[in-house]
């Protein structure tokens, strides 16, 4: 009986450094390889908001927009998952797609968990300190409590 491969999990959002962390990792360790010799299993996770966190405090009327909000956030999910699985094409036969409600620093690092993942593989957004740390850095949070390896791929600058 062959042993179970270990599980590459990468994080995407909506964003070109998601999409380019995702295109990385399948030229470096799935594309070269045929379906039997991938060294990894692949499952992507994507962290869908949760309606509440989009409105916010909104008062009265929140909750009849609320089923708005919730279809529209399934949509961009979806559209998220669609172009996801257009970067990976061909290369992986078989992949895990998991769409999970909440904050994505929780997300991923929960996903490892679940998955057993031995890597997760995230996009830098290349913010500055200011910005960093204003908003918080999802890399930067799994890099310290995620519990397997934490791979940061860098889209590079572009020149002007």
């Amino acid at each position: 009986m062959a042993a179970e491969k270990p599980v590459m999990m990468v994080g995407i959002d909506d964003s070109e450094h998601s999409f380019y962390a995702l295109q990385w990792t399948i030229d470096r360790f799935f594309a070269s390889f045929s379906e039997e010799q991938q060294p990894y299993k692949l499952v992507i996770v994507h962290s869908k908001p949760a309606p509440a966190s989009v409105i916010g405090l909104a008062g009265p009327g929140a909750a009849e927009v609320l089923p708005f909000v919730e279809m529209d956030l399934k949509r961009a999910a979806t559209r998220v998952v669609e172009k996801a699985k257009e970067v990976i094409g061909k290369s992986v036969k078989e992949i895990t797609v998991d769409v999970v409600e909440g904050d994505a620093r929780n997300v991923l690092c929960d996903a490892v968990d679940r998955h057993h993942a031995t890597v997760l593989v995230v996009g830098s957004h290349g913010y500055g300190a200011l910005k960093r740390a204003v908003l918080g850095s999802v890399s930067d949070y799994c890099a310290h409590h995620a519990h397997c390896n934490v791979m940061i791929v860098k889209k590079p600058k572009t020149k002007n």
